[in-house]
């Protein structure tokens, strides 16, 4: 019984502990769970925030691809704009920078006692003249002597060429440029008695008159073919200058369509060329029609808008130029010009170291420059008609030596048909009219040969050698020629020249170097106005404006073309 009395109160102790177990026990089972609970939420957010910022990388990847992606199609447009621009007008440099060195022999000039003596007597009837002169002691009338040396001389030539093609029928072709002496942008010269003296309109950016921008050349073709004729129409500027066979010295490409040896000036215009090789069989065969204007009488002049109108009127010229045969390696080309009622000039600027001026009463006067204004030169008489024809052949003998040598020969022929002398009072009182004087109305004939060859050299360099001859009456109209003496292919007389081309970058970068020797034989190269006398034989009359007899013409330059 007492084993039973205790067993009883260790059961319900023992049930009670069970009870106390039970209602605790739930509790802790609770609490772990809740911490595993936690712990997967923790580990689920740790893991999506590892998520959220793999998505957040990803993203400023993508971002930073767009805007690599942006930057690429902007550089894309850019281009696209930009050759876009280009494609509309592409631009072509050349800068050459030249040294040339002049020495002038045995200059012939008036003495300075026969131009005071004609300002002192001003007025002077025309009939008292030769008296005037007969009372000048005989030492009077002998021109003085003397040499002139330019050490050196600095110009830069500067030339924009443009071009632009609509389709392949419509294109334009422009260069602007600038061509001046080192120190000096004046623009106007002292007139020395050479064409060269005077700002033409047919010179403007081919010597050097300062550092303006002129319009050199602008003018568009559209082509059409007529068959198995492709024909060319242009209208504008034309480019009349550099024609062959300069580009040999100029070692270019060809710089104009007139052969340089008849026409090398700067005039408005007009062609229109047929393609004929596929109809004659002929390699090359072309024929193109030229007309240009080389002065307007009613624009700018004393007598445009007067009540007594002037008999100067505009001056046409007229051409063809015919390829007789082309096959790349040989050439014919014809060149047939004619100018109608030239006139004793054209407009321009220059300074006159005295004026010659004619009075009511028919007297001249002559008058000092002496504050060295600047005048403008127009015509004032038609003078006459002019032709000339030239032919020019050339070969490179590649295929037949193996050798790279350039060969040119060129013959030309000028006529001068003279209408009436002139009513400028300077020529007037001298008589002087086309290649004529003492009023006199002849037609003269001239010519002029032109030969050259260029030889390749060690270093890739070329050699060139040329020689040119004009006659007495020889007349041409290259005024524009880029020479500080004057052109050469005007010469009456003879002009050797040889030079040095050596490339130093490809063709963009190249250096020359040359000499050139004048010879005159007559005067008035290059110049309409009176007869030609033999140099030797003239006098003070002939001379009241220098005369060159010799010169020796230097020069090293370095050419940009690009």
């Amino acid at each position: 019984m007492n084993d039973r009395r205790w067993a009883r109160p260790a059961i319900g102790t023992l049930m009670g502990l069970l009870l106390l177990l039970g209602v605790t026990m739930p509790g802790i089972a609770s609490a772990d769970d809740d911490m595993k609970l936690l712990k997967q939420r923790l580990e689920q957010m740790s893991q999506e925030m590892e998520a959220v910022q793999k998505k957040l990388e990803e993203l400023e990847k993508k971002e930073k691809a767009k805007e690599a992606e942006i930057e690429e199609i902007d550089d894309r447009l850019n281009r696209t704009e930009m050759h876009t621009a280009t494609d509309k007008v592409s631009f072509g440099l050349e800068l050459r920078t030249r040294a040339d060195t002049l020495q002038y022999k045995d200059i012939q000039v008036a003495p300075s006692m026969i131009s005071a003596g004609l300002i002192a007597a001003s007025p002077i009837a025309p009939a008292d003249l030769p008296g005037l002169i007969g009372m000048l002691p005989p030492e009077a009338m002998v021109p003085e002597k003397y040499d002139a040396t330019n050490d050196v001389i600095l110009t830069n030539k500067f030339r924009l060429n443009m071009k632009a093609k609509v389709n392949n029928q419509l294109s334009f072709t422009g260069r602007l440029a600038a061509y001046k002496v080192f120190g000096d942008s004046s623009g106007v010269k002292v007139n020395q008695g050479s064409l060269a003296d005077i700002t033409l309109d047919g010179n403007t950016s081919s010597l050097p008159h300062g550092d303006t921008i002129r319009l050199e050349r602008a003018y568009f073709n559209y082509k059409k073919d007529l068959g198995p004729v492709p024909t060319n129409f242009s209208l504008g500027r034309r480019p009349s200058t550099d024609g062959p066979p300069l580009e040999y010295q100029n070692y270019s490409l060809e710089g104009g369509s007139p052969l340089a040896t008849i026409i090398n000036w700067q005039f408005d215009g007009a062609s229109y060329s047929l393609g004929l090789e596929d109809v004659t069989n002929i390699p090359g065969a072309a024929f193109k029609l030229c007309y240009g204007v080389g002065f307007e009488g009613d624009w700018g002049n004393t007598y445009s808008l007067g009540n007594q109108q002037s008999e100067v009127d505009d001056v046409h010229m007229f051409g063809i130029i015919a390829t007789l045969f082309d096959n790349d390696e040989t050439s014919a080309v014809l060149n047939w010009a004619h100018a109608w009622d030239i006139t004793d000039g054209f407009t321009g600027l220059t300074v006159m170291p005295f004026i010659v001026s004619e009075d009511s009463d028919g007297n001249f006067l002559f008058e000092p420059n002496r504050g060295g204004y600047i005048s403008r030169f127009q015509p004032s008489t038609e003078i006459g008609d002019w032709d000339a024809a030239s032919l020019l052949l050339r070969t490179n003998l590649t295929e037949r030596l193996d050798r790279d040598i350039d060969l040119f020969l060129s013959g030309s022929w000028s006529h001068t048909k003279p209408s009436r002398t002139s009513e400028n009072p300077f020529y007037k009182i001298m008589g002087m009219g086309l290649l004529n004087s003492n009023g006199e109305l002849k037609d003269r004939d001239g010519y002029m040969v032109y030969a050259g060859a260029t030889f390749p050299m060690p270093w890739n360099a070329r050699l060139g050698l040329e020689y040119n001859y004009g006659s007495k009456y020889w007349f041409n109209f290259t005024g524009a020629e880029d020479s500080l003496v004057g052109s050469k292919l005007a010469v009456r007389g003879h002009v050797y020249e040889g030079y040095w081309h050596q490339p130093i970058f490809n063709d963009n970068f190249f250096a020359t170097l040359g000499v050139r020797f004048y010879d005159y034989e007559y005067t008035g190269s290059g110049n309409p106005m009176g007869e030609p006398e033999k140099i030797d034989d003239i006098n003070s009359l002939s001379a009241l404006n220098p005369v060159i007899d010799q010169v020796w013409n230097g020069y090293l330059s370095l050419t940009f073309r690009y």
